[in-house]
């Protein structure tokens, strides 16, 4: 690895302190480092190429780490990594252990409204762990597996994907780095400018077990979407570009994937504002990329982020794509800002896997920028990180117990469940 890659050791001495629990300080603590000046303009932010950052730029960790066993000190608290411009390089902890570099005030980040409101039922952490965009995948060998957005701040860098695994759902090995940017990547060595600072980071990526075979999709902001293959038929991997390794497959972010009952594969991103249907073995397209629209759009401001607005409704999210089958009915899937900013799935349906997608809903509040899925025991859950201040903790893997209701919508689940 190269010097503009290398931790500091100031980060990684953090970073190790962190993962260890060690010198705690108070939960909440609320203090403000001194600011970077970013190198470029702000306004700086079309992903074009530069130089990587001079040695030592960065003061935070780029891996999360296996994590630590969730205590009643957990079971709230986290992380918000910010990219607003008036807070940008700075992070809100409340946690154990050391706290980031660029302390911001946590405030009431973690108010669980969301529960007190009795939207989900209550719900803890799977681990005290750093990690966005929760994926949960139940694989052909009985064991589950996990990923997502991992490091300190995604907004700035990290190293690639990180795994874990476990039989349960309630104990997780850490299996490490599966895929490195540097080490694997190819278009995704590059550095590029994102909102006028150095950036290369690997965001949203996600474990499928398809076609008796491990993916792993991947994004990367300004640059673009990639499918990766497992060369063993092992979720550690290692992984290859199943195909297009010298160019992402879409500008956009957030890829993910679907295996249908007979074997055909669909890739869809962002907020499912296209799909194509991919070869069984993921070697290429089979097909055209075809647009998604909602039949019947959700005109409720209230409903959506504001970039949903700009087109009409007719989308279903604006980012965080997941795709489902339940009952010969495909379930089509995207994140949207609900009443409180509440950062959820907005669920659609159709008999067709291209649509037209119709009777748009919130799912599971709370409940986006991951997957759905169901475990050993045919039970629905839906994945939860925590991206607005309804959540009871940020920016960590957990999961919300779901239920089909009787209009086939899937909600949160109230019966009493252990995981």
């Amino acid at each position: 690895m190269t010097k503009g890659f290398e931790f500091s050791r100031r980060s990684m001495i953090a970073g190790s302190a962190l993962l260890l629990g060690a010198g705690a300080p108070a939960l909440g603590k609320e203090l403000v480092a001194p600011q970077k000046r970013p190198p470029f303009p702000i306004e700086d932010d079309n992903g074009r190429p530069v130089d990587p950052p001079p040695p030592g730029y960065y003061d935070v960790a780029r891996r999360s780490g296996p994590g630590l066993p969730v205590t009643a000190e957990t079971e709230r608290g986290g992380w918000v990594t910010s990219e607003a411009a008036v807070d940008r390089k700075g992070v809100r902890y409340k946690g154990p252990g050391p706290a980031p570099a660029n302390l911001l005030p946590w405030a009431n980040s973690d108010s669980a409204r969301v529960v007190t409101q009795g939207l989900i039922p209550p719900v803890k952490p799977l681990l005290h762990l750093h990690l966005r965009d929760t994926i949960v995948c139940l694989g052909g060998d009985g064991n589950y597996y996990m990923t997502g957005s991992t490091g300190d701040d995604i907004w700035k860098a990290n190293d690639g994907v990180e795994l874990w695994r476990s039989p349960d759902l309630k104990q997780w090995d850490y299996l490490g780095l599966v895929w490195s940017i540097e080490r694997d990547g190819v278009w995704e060595k590059q550095w590029s400018v994102r909102k006028g600072d150095y950036f290369r980071a690997v965001w949203a990526p996600e474990i499928h077990f398809i076609n008796g075979n491990y993916y792993i999709c991947h994004s990367i902001s300004r640059s673009g979407i990639a499918v990766l293959r497992s060369t063993t038929g092992k979720a550690e991997g290692p992984y290859v570009h199943a195909f297009s390794p010298d160019k992402p497959l879409r500008n956009g972010i957030d890829a993910t994937l679907f295996g249908d009952d007979d074997g055909a594969v669909y890739l869809t991103y962002a907020g499912a504002f296209e799909m194509v249907r991919l070869k069984p073995d993921l070697s290429g397209y089979d097909g055209d990329w075809q647009p998604i629209a909602l039949e019947n759009p959700d005109p409720d401001p209230a409903h959506h982020n504001k970039k949903c607005v700009h087109r009409g409704f007719k989308d279903i999210g604006f980012e965080g794509a997941t795709m489902f089958k339940h009952d010969g009915t495909y379930y089509l899937g995207a994140v949207d800002r609900f009443v409180n900013n509440r950062y959820s799935f907005a669920l659609a349906t159709s008999d067709k896997p291209f649509g037209p997608y119709r009777d748009r809903y919130e799912s599971v509040a709370c409940g986006g920028g991951g997957n759905i899925f169901k475990d050993k025991e045919g039970r629905w859950w839906c994945t939860i990180f925590g991206n607005d201040d309804e959540a009871p903790f940020r920016e960590k893997p957990g999961i919300v117990p779901a239920r089909m209701d009787e209009k086939g919508r899937l909600v949160a689940d109230f019966t009493p469940r252990e995981v």
